[in-house]
This record gives structure tokens, sequence and C-alpha cells, in this order.
């Protein structure tokens, strides 16, 4: 999924630039292969993230329950906090 996911907006993505005139694309397909392939080590390095920011809540979850604090609103702090921490733009 997250192949076609990054295959539709690499496809997007060179689109427009050619369209617009804002690149001198000579070959389309190496440009939209090279695209997708940093759309797909994003994507899969987000999920990382998320996956360590619910790991890291497991680990709390005791106190967090204790404390009747938002999971959601928890979650989007720590998954922040990640990102932050390892340069990684949301």
């Amino acid at each position: 999924r997250k192949e076609q996911l990054a295959g539709r907006m690499a496809e997007a993505v060179v689109k427009r630039l050619v369209t617009r005139k804002l690149a001198d694309i000579k070959d389309e397909t190496r440009a939209r292969e090279l695209v997708r392939r940093i759309l797909v080590e994003d994507l899969l390095a987000e999920e990382k993230l998320e996956a360590d920011a619910r790991a890291l809540l497991l680990e709390h979850a005791k106190q967090i329950r204790d404390s009747a604090s938002d999971y959601r609103r928890l979650f989007g702090l720590v998954k922040t906090k990640l990102a932050k921490e390892r340069g990684f733009t949301l």
C-alpha cells in the first residue's frame, strides 16, 4: 500500500514539475522512481516513529491510565518529540 501511494504521489510530483517547467527532467521514469523511493523511505520512517511512540506509551500505560490523560494527545506529543530528536519533519 505504501508503495502504491508513493508511486501515485511521485507521478503527480514529476508531472507537476514538468508541466510547470519547474525542473528540466530528461528521464521522467527515473525521476518518478527516485521520488517514489524517497517517499517510501519517508513513509516507513514515520511508521517507525509511530511504533516507537506507541512503545513508549505502552511502557507507561499504568501511569497514563492513573492520571486520566488523553492517549491521543500524549501520542501526538511523544511522536512530535521523537520526530524533533530524529530530525524528522512531520
